[in-house]
């Protein structure tokens, strides 16, 4: 994508539907007059008059204790510099989105316009009353060192600027690790830092705390090393100035344990590297460009330990690991500051968290690789779904511990329940599939690349290294789209209709006449259809020349489906083909089959697709909890169609005793644990939260997942193929960009997966 494409999709992006990236939702009813008047005028007076009897009441009946303000003057936004208030909205807004998805929190952004400390400070302080907490950002330094001082001393609700103590609480949990690692002590190291901006030092300060010697701290500006006879460093920066002449980075580095980067790219020669001491320690944290590149730090040096600002290699310091859970500890137990010992309890819970078993879900981001503790796993993943239990609970009881907890929590593990219930409101599976597929991308046919929609998809999926298109239809058409939404890369087009591809052509003609000429099909015939996209991509992926294929946007389901049948055998030990959609809902995801291929499965069917979702499920990191849904409540009737549910459950709970299955089941009943638990104890369902429906026929499937994808904006992947031996993945009709870039990224999975069981079989 060149460049001027790159900024109208990022302007689009922030414009349309509804300008912005948040929106306000009301929380309580509202349809009647009564409701109405609970809600404002006369209901409202009440919660009124009781907050002013008692303010701290004002936690139980607003949204206070669940609200965070980021706050900015836009004087020094992440680099774009002094862009002034309204320019840094957008980033204000975005950090907002991040609190949300994370850990649950509500955010308003505030954009101050003013460069006075004291004019900001006041403007801060009269607003207060509004939050649970402050969350400042982009100012620049040294002014919001004063700004957070102040603010931290003066209100009496947490107040942390994460440009400084972000970095500084991930890297540190980092460091404690790869200290360890490298079998070193803190108190022993020499230190080389690279930039002396507010995280630079925020960065130090906490490395102190951690046992690190200020006197074997050598700091660098842009300018080079901070000395004692430079007037021009500020009071912080002084903390760090040598008494001695300067010397250059490379000196500096002979023998150093531990560089940190906060400055710019490439910075860091490979000679440098070689200087530095044994297991060196190298925190590079630039961005995009690190001070020195992964793959080179790594090629020069084998003992290094390394970490990056960058979700494409190992050990991202990523500030997401941290802000979202310290202010939901500090909300939790309603602090009246972030103080040192809460971000030393963030520091060590991350710390641990590394340590621990990773679970399956994170480790499916990351394709084949299993992650554990080691060089190239010394922090958690950000796809980790353990950060919020495991680091707001800490940060809260450091806060409890500190004596600045005004509301204690004192049954740890419903607190833990309720976190986990935050957690699916966003499930980050978007995410962890696009991440997976990208650690070892595939070749994917795009059938009908010619349709514009099609082609934004493909070009998505190339630009993000998701996998690499190859593009079928008609090339002029093609080219001339590609050069109008400025699709620049080395991609393979193929038209299977021009004389061009006649050997092609005839050869995958050949290859199905063989296999089906005892079933009516001419070797007239089979040239024929290979004219056809559909078949000629089917056969591209048979015979190896692509890993996987998506189509469907423009034509119905069954005209789709029928020459990948035709062409494509079902997987080993297969009887059935079916499909499954994965649901992103408010409680996590959710998988619906069959969706799109069986009109009315048997019993025996119903248990096969139960198996196939299960095993589809399993594939991204979800252990499956299913229930075979009906309108029936275990025998309540005994028509036939409720029938062969209840025959299909008995069947798996004979034969695969350790599925967690039941049914037949209501849906409400279904996805109510409290309710089932109580109507029906004795259901291996009871009390657990179930994320997988079977249906029991075709179109209850089918109306059910596009009556929650249209009506609650469900967001859908699917319908993906179950039980095919190659990796086919068929669209609805008039899929969107966003749904066709999400199921090439399932293919791609699906090929890894495919691609991983035969290289055990050989």
């Amino acid at each position: 994508m060149d460049k001027n494409s790159k900024r109208k999709e990022a302007l689009l992006y922030h414009s349309q539907p509804t300008p912005g990236k948040i929106q306000v939702v009301p929380t309580k009813k509202y349809a009647t007059q009564r409701d109405l008047s609970l809600a404002y005028s006369p209901g409202v007076a009440e919660p009124c008059l009781e907050i002013a009897k008692d303010v701290n009441d004002v936690y139980k009946y607003t949204t206070k204790g669940n609200l965070v303000a980021v706050i900015t003057n836009g004087t020094a936004v992440l680099g774009l510099g002094d862009i002034g208030p309204e320019a840094s909205k957008p980033v204000m807004e975005g950090k907002g989105l991040l609190f949300k998805i994370f850990a649950g929190i509500d955010v308003f952004d505030i954009e101050i316009g003013t460069k006075d400390i004291e004019e900001f400070i006041q403007t801060v302080k009269n607003i207060a009353p509004t939050f649970g907490g402050i969350n400042l950002e982009d100012i620049k330094a040294p002014e919001s060192f004063e700004i957070e001082r102040r603010l931290v001393e003066e209100l009496n609700i947490p107040v942390m600027h994460d440009d400084q103590h972000g970095t500084a609480i991930i890297s540190s949990a980092a460091l404690l690790n790869a200290l360890e690692l490298a079998g070193k002590k803190a108190e022993d190291m020499k230190m080389v830092v690279s930039g002396a901006g507010s995280a630079a030092l925020a960065c130090a300060n906490l490395y102190i705390l951690l046992g690190v010697k200020l006197e074997n701290i050598y700091m660098f500006n842009s300018k080079g090393l901070l000395t004692k006879d430079n007037s021009s460093l500020s009071d912080l920066q002084q903390k760090y100035a040598k008494d001695m002449p300067s010397i250059s980075l490379e000196e500096a580095l002979v023998d150093a344990d531990i560089f940190l980067g906060l400055s710019s790219g490439d910075i860091m020669t490979p000679q440098m590297l070689l200087g530095m001491a044994d297991n060196p320690i190298v925190f590079a944290m630039a961005n995009p460009v690190p001070e020195i590149d992964y793959n080179l730090a790594i090629a020069t040096r084998k003992d290094v330990i390394m970490a990056t600002g960058r979700s494409d290699f190992p050990n991202q310091v990523n500030n997401v690991l941290g802000f979202p859970y310290i202010f939901r500890g500090a909300l939790d137990v309603r602090a009246t500051k972030i103080n040192e010992a809460m971000k030393m309890a963030a520091v060590r819970a991350l710390a641990a968290l590394a340590k621990e078993h990773v679970p399956e879900q994170v480790n499916v981001a990351y394709g084949a690789k299993k992650l554990t503790f080691g060089r190239e796993y010394i922090i958690p993943s950000p796809f980790d779904p353990r950060l919020i239990t495991v680091v707001a609970p800490a940060v809260a009881k450091a806060a409890m511990d500190s004596g600045v907890a005004l509301n204690p929590i004192t049954d740890w593990e419903e607190y833990k329940e309720a976190l986990l219930d935050r957690l699916g409101n966003d499930n980050k599976m978007v995410r962890l599939i696009t991440n997976r597929a990208k650690i070892d991308p595939k070749r994917i046919v795009f059938a009908e690349a010619d349709h514009l929609d099609v082609l934004k998809a493909a070009q998505i999926v190339f630009e993000e290294g998701i996998g690499f298109p190859i593009l079928l239809g008609h090339k002029e058409i093609i080219v001339e789209l590609m050069q109008e939404i400025g699709f620049v890369g080395d991609v393979q087009i193929i038209d299977p209709k021009v004389a061009d591809e006649e050997e092609r052509r005839n050869r995958f003609a050949t290859t199905y006449w063989k296999t089906r000429q005892r079933r009516g099909i001419s070797l007239l015939d089979a040239q024929k259809l290979m004219r056809e996209r559909n078949y000629f991509a089917a056969m591209m992926v048979n015979e190896g020349e692509a890993d996987a294929l998506v189509s469907g946007h423009s034509r119905s389901y069954p005209s789709v489906v029928k020459p990948m049948l035709q062409l494509i055998d079902k997987a080993p030990g297969v009887s059935i083909v079916a499909t499954t959609n994965m649901m992103m809902t408010g409680r996590g995801p959710m998988f619906l089959s069959d969706t799109a291929i069986n009109v009315n499965p048997s019993a025996e069917e119903l248990a096969k697709i139960a198996i196939m979702t299960s095993n589809a499920a399993k594939m991204f990191g979800v252990e499956p909890v299913i229930a075979m849904v009906s309108y029936s409540n275990f025998g309540s009737s005994t028509n036939e169609s409720a029938s062969k549910v209840r025959e299909a459950v008995a069947y798996l709970h004979a034969n695969y005793p350790d599925m967690i299955i039941d049914g037949e089941l209501q849906a409400d009943f279904a996805l109510n644990p409290e309710m089932l638990e109580k109507k029906f104890p004795f259901s291996k369902l009871a009390g657990k939260k179930v994320n997988t429906l079977i249906f029991p026929n075709l179109e209850s499937a089918n109306i059910t997942y596009k009556l929650m994808k249209e009506l609650h904006k469900v967001d859908s992947i699917g319908p993906i193929m179950l039980g095919m031996n190659k990796p086919v993945h068929i669209f609805q009709l008039g899929a969107s960009v966003e749904e066709m870039v999400n199921m090439a990224a399932i293919a791609v999975i699906d090929a890894q997966e495919k691609e991983k069981k035969r290289l055990a079989v050989n």
